[in-house]
């Protein structure tokens, strides 16, 4: 992609010549006859260089550098200097310009000079990525043939420009698959920019995405750009866009064929280089039955085709995962690392998972910080999850199916009867629970909330566990 450089001088002559020597070396270029002029063209699209002229009339160029590292801290500027005045040049590079050229110009030397202001735009941006992928480090974790399959796919997939689709229930994971077509492109280095289409009010979206001018409608107070223009050279991310507007798609359309858009309330073409991927929960063929989907929008969306499988109908990816994320969040919470009983696998597995991924991943951050510090030495039981679940039906399944693993640690307050008295294990189960809620209301002098919280549930679940057993406060 080729670099934009903005000159900034007042002198018609080279301001000329520089224009055609740049295009020549195949640069894009701007021109501004004066500071003003030139705080105005960078307000209207931000070019990769500065070259800024020191001596100007009205406004000088330190005034101007000052202005721009105050708005635009990350702007690259180079000034250009006459040869008495190399020490205003110094002046203005602890002010934050990138360096100094003197004049009469060297097209080889200036030629050299934007060359290395490239390769540092190039390394800063490979940092980025480079951090934000450390930081965010998440991989697609998964052995079932669908998920390799997936991951195939996106090998595939990643080094084009084409256009996908990614569609799936909440929660499968469509986000991180757009981020590892993503980080194994060509566009790794450059943005890659999301936007929840369903978040965005319906009068908002257009401004959201194509940016707007200043004082377009009420509140523009100034011009903003727009997600296409931020994601320019990059990767766009529309997710859940089966609930974008159809005047939206149609613009949307637009640019996947052009390339091209307008601001809000501006006349100025803006041309952009973006790979778009999309998302959506929803059956977009039925969307266009029913009118709320452009048809041609869809076929130019549905290049490459991706559909994440909900978690029920991948098993066997239920353990890997669950595996992952203790490790994960045992490191990220402090808390010693601990593996599932059997029982605890044979619970995860047997559950329909209507969240699917981000559903399991909640359960498994709740249990890793919920369960109490007494119980670090132990490894993740079939109570600790269903405690946790916060389903009471498939809790009372479990129970039936004798799928219950080891309790909890008792409290030494909670006695328990070595003689079973021919209870069954539900029986034995309830009065343990009976006993350990009441020692812990006890505890907790029967504040709910502290109680709630202790227990790992919600305080709705313990009213109606202390309904249930007829539990009451002897001083209430």
């Amino acid at each position: 992609m080729s670099r934009s450089v903005l000159i900034i001088d007042d002198e018609a002559s080279i301001r000329q010549s520089l224009t055609g020597a740049l295009k020549d070396e195949g640069y894009r270029t701007a021109v501004a006859g004066s500071g003003k002029e030139g705080l105005e063209q960078i307000r209207i699209e931000r070019p990769d260089i500065v070259l800024l002229d020191i001596w100007m009339p009205e406004m000088d160029g330190i005034e101007v550098l000052r202005t721009i590292k105050s708005e635009w801290p990350d702007q690259v500027v180079v000034v250009m200097s006459g040869h008495g005045n190399i020490e205003t040049a110094v002046k203005a590079t602890k002010l934050g310009a990138f360096d100094f050229i003197e004049k009469p110009l060297s097209l080889e030397r200036l030629l050299l000079l934007l060359k290395n202001v490239s390769s540092a735009q190039d390394l800063a941006r490979e940092n980025q990525a480079l951090r934000k992928q450390v930081h965010k480090s998440r991989n697609l974790v998964g052995q079932s043939p669908s998920m390799k399959l997936i991951q195939e796919l996106i090998r595939r997939v990643a080094p084009t420009t084409g256009s996908v689709l990614i569609t799936g229930e909440n929660g499968t994971g469509k986000e991180l698959v757009a981020q590892s077509i993503h980080a194994l492109s060509p566009r790794f280095n450059k943005p890659f920019v999301e936007v929840n289409c369903a978040a965005i009010p319906e009068e908002l979206i257009e401004s959201e995405l194509f940016g707007h001018e200043k004082g377009s409608f009420t509140g523009a107070t100034q011009l903003r750009r727009g997600k296409f223009d931020l994601a320019n050279g990059g990767t766009l991310f529309l997710d859940e866009i089966g609930d974008m507007s159809l005047k939206t798609q149609a613009k949307i359309l637009r640019i996947l064929q052009e390339q091209k858009f307008e601001r809000v309330g501006g006349a100025q073409t803006i041309s952009v280089d973006v790979r778009i991927v999309a998302a959506t929960n929803k059956d977009l063929k039925n969307e266009i039955q029913e009118g709320n989907f452009r048809e041609d929008l869809y076929y130019r969306l549905n290049v490459i085709p991706f559909n994440i499988p909900p978690l029920r109908e991948r098993k066997e990816d239920i353990s890997v995962l669950a595996a992952h994320y203790l490790k994960e969040f045992a490191t990220l919470h402090g808390r010693a690392l601990r593996d599932l009983s059997p029982e605890a696998s044979q619970v995860l597995s047997a559950y329909s998972w209507p969240g699917n991924v981000r559903e399991l991943k909640n359960l498994i951050e709740r249990v890793v910080i919920l369960t109490p510090e007494s119980e670090e030495g132990f490894g993740i039981s079939a109570a600790d999850l269903l405690r946790n679940l916060q389903d009471d039906g498939f809790t009372v399944r479990m129970e039936e199916a004798g799928i219950l693993g080891r309790t909890p640690p008792q409290s030494p307050e909670v006695g328990v009867a070595e003689d079973t008295g021919g209870k069954n294990l539900r029986d034995a189960r309830q009065e343990f629970e009976k006993d350990f809620i009441l020692q812990t209301l006890k505890k907790n002098e029967w504040n709910i909330s502290r109680t709630a919280q202790a227990l790992g549930i919600e305080r709705s679940h313990l009213h109606r566990k202390i309904r249930s057993y007829t539990l009451t406060d002897p001083e209430a």
